[in-house]
């Protein structure tokens, strides 16, 4: 397996606390990673600096190849969407809209037509089992239902990595536990590289390879 993350000595201060402090870390192509650590340990801040939705300090992180730590908003933006998929705890879906437009959000940008990005939309829905609710909006769904068209919306422009920030934190157990499966067929299966960012000792475990962070330094590596 080759690297598709080489972060080397990532720093990033917020306010006047140092969330991540000189990190190192590969993740590998089709590996699912787990970042594990208690509130306010880094975990989230680092998950942001790997992902290109917040800049270091300090540091170089090569994501396929590429310097994203020297790129401007624009350059990242448009490197984002065709590289990164993010799930986040509290599943950002648009209200007003229903799945299958949720899904399709990220197309927008794009030339494609209507009809191109609902197909691929449906697709992505068909993935994490919701062919049946392509209609319905997010007040109908449950908890768990709502997270899986947030993975499904992060799977639609074929990303090289899904982030997934605390993806069952709002969920019962026993729906984290079916958030985490889906997950893992997807690396499995369809070789998706996933970095997921949790406090749980249990989801962490599930992981083919396991980092620790804790005040923002990596303490088992």
């Amino acid at each position: 397996m080759n690297e598709i993350i080489i972060a080397r000595n990532l720093s990033k201060t917020l306010g006047n606390v140092k969330a991540v402090s000189s990190v190192s870390l590969d993740v590998k192509k089709g590996e699912f990673l787990a970042i594990q650590g208690s509130s306010g340990s880094g975990k989230t801040t680092l998950l942001s600096l790997l992902s290109g939705l917040d800049k270091t300090d300090s540091g170089e992180i090569k994501f396929v190849g590429e310097d994203i730590t020297s790129m401007n908003e624009d350059d990242l933006a448009l490197f984002r969407r065709k590289n990164v998929g993010i799930v986040f705890q509290y599943y950002n879906l648009i209200p007003t809209l229903n799945v299958l437009e949720n899904i399709a959000l990220p197309l927008f940008p794009e030339s494609s037509s209507k009809e191109e990005m609902f197909e691929k939309a449906t697709h992505a829905a068909e993935s994490v089992g919701l062919a049946h609710r392509l209609n319905h909006y997010p007040n109908e769904l449950s908890g768990g239902e709502q997270q899986r068209v947030a993975i499904a919306r992060a799977l639609i422009n074929e990303p090289k990595v899904i982030f997934a920030d605390e993806p069952t934190g709002n969920l019962d157990t026993e729906t984290g536990r079916m958030i985490v499966d889906l997950l893992k067929s997807l690396n499995k299966e369809k070789g998706l590289t996933i970095v997921m960012v949790t406090h749980d000792d249990g989801l962490a475990k599930e992981a083919d390879k396991l980092i620790k962070i804790k005040d923002g330094v990596v303490t088992n590596e």
